[in-house]
């Protein structure tokens, strides 16, 4: 059975939304805070969920239960669970979208100070996933309004810049990334940092954008309907609101699609090296720092989870700037 690209834009869109859903609601979704220690259960697996069936005539499923992990060797960090006592696992209870009562739930183990890995997985959802829509965003407006001043206006204004965006375009930029990064204080909050990676990944994605609104104003600006609103008498910068920028619009909102990906894995890597958003505080690139250690990698496959959401958010946000470009591309209706 053929799937249809539509039908495939829509299971990518669906899981985005949940990404960023869980990442607004994170102090539902998470079973604890990012920031919470058990140093007596370092390193632990993920918690085996159990469902029984009791069959007495009919089929019944019982409530999802827990066991309770002990550490059976500590220098191996071997554990053992133990499922004399069943801990039932309740739904939306104490604020919680899963509770379990008298026992750890630790969906994805633990790290090695004892924290809830799927819990930092969740928190650091709102660091990389926001870093890349409010990036792309503020980038791409920069963009649009530059671009089109520039298209619209011509000659000096023009020609100043347009070099201005080869010289920023001539820059290489995961470099650039490196050296700006450095430049930010390792005391500063993880607020102030996320600020200040959001200014630097605009700064620098601003000037291609510009560049290719530029073109498309140049082509636009010559149409009749622009011309039409000259000569009812409309100023520069209404016929720049009214009439150019809603014709870009679909280029825009396709272009922003494709370019948070970009954004992520600036991030990401920024934070996986130690220049981005800093412990305590977590992000998925932070997260992904500990998959860099090969025997943690092997005993712990687990701590690879933030490096799975980074490519499945990445995928998603693709097919559907993809889907989109198509859909609002008049010479290629879907």
């Amino acid at each position: 059975m053929k799937i249809s690209r539509k039908s495939t834009a829509l299971a990518a869109g669906t899981v985005l939304a949940l990404f960023y859903l869980s990442a607004i609601f994170a102090p539902v979704v998470a079973p604890s805070s990012y920031l919470t220690q058990n140093r007596a259960f370092p390193d632990e697996p993920p918690t085996a969920i159990h469902i029984t069936i009791r069959r007495d005539g009919t089929t019944v499923l019982t409530r999802p239960y827990i066991g309770r992990y002990v550490l059976a060797d500590i220098h191996s960090e071997t554990y053992k669970e133990i499922t004399t006592t069943r801990y039932p696992i309740e739904f939306f209870t104490h604020g919680k979208l899963l509770y379990v009562r008298g026992a750890p739930l630790h969906l994805l183990g633990t790290d090695a100070l004892g924290r809830d890995y799927f819990s930092r997985l969740v928190y650091g959802g709102r660091i990389s996933l926001f870093i890349g829509l409010i990036g792309a965003g503020i980038s791409f407006a920069l963009g649009i309004i530059i671009g089109t001043f520039s298209g619209y206006i011509g000659g000096i204004v023009d020609t100043s810049i347009m070099r201005l965006t080869e010289i920023m375009m001539s820059l290489p930029t995961f470099y650039l990334l490196l050296t700006l990064a450095v430049i930010i204080p390792p005391g500063v909050g993880s607020g102030t940092t996320f600020l200040l990676i959001i200014m630097i990944l605009s700064f620098i994605g601003w000037a291609g954008f510009a560049r290719v609104i530029r073109g498309m104003v140049l082509s636009l600006k010559e149409r009749d309907f622009v011309n039409a609103s000259k000569a009812y008498g409309d100023s520069t910068w209404g016929i720049i609101r009214k009439q150019l920028v809603p014709n870009l619009m679909s280029y825009t909102i396709v272009s922003i699609t494709l370019s948070i990906p970009g954004y992520i894995i600036s991030e990401s890597a920024l934070s996986m090296l130690g220049l981005g958003i800093r412990e305590p505080d977590v992000s998925w690139g932070n997260m992904l720092s500990e998959a860099t250690n090969v025997e943690a990698l092997t005993t712990r496959p687990w701590i690879l989870a933030s490096g799975v959401c980074i490519v499945v958010t990445i995928i998603c946000l693709n097919i559907v700037g993809d889907y989109l470009r198509s859909a609002l591309d008049p010479h290629d209706r879907i």
